[in-house]
């Protein structure tokens, strides 16, 4: 899934679900993506830690939080 594949995903998923914070919807997200896709998006998370080992949710969490805030840019 490239990363403009995923910010729609989290921005059709926000919409569906305005009262969560970001790190819910990111959470929403990985549950809809599917476990391959988790394990993906927590791969890309420990390469980026550049760790071995870690919990899956989480780190697929991380992933798309990062993605999110890093082509979302500065606030004003």
């Amino acid at each position: 899934m490239s990363d403009e594949e995923l910010i729609v995903e989290f921005a059709l998923t926000r919409l569906d679900h305005p009262g969560l914070d970001l790190e819910e919807v990111a959470a929403l997200v990985v549950r809809r993506v599917g476990p391959d896709r988790m394990l993906e998006f927590a791969g890309q998370t420990l390469a980026h830690r550049d760790e071995l080992r870690g919990a899956v949710f989480p780190a697929a969490v991380e992933h798309v939080l990062r993605v999110v805030l890093t082509l979302r840019g500065p606030r004003d």
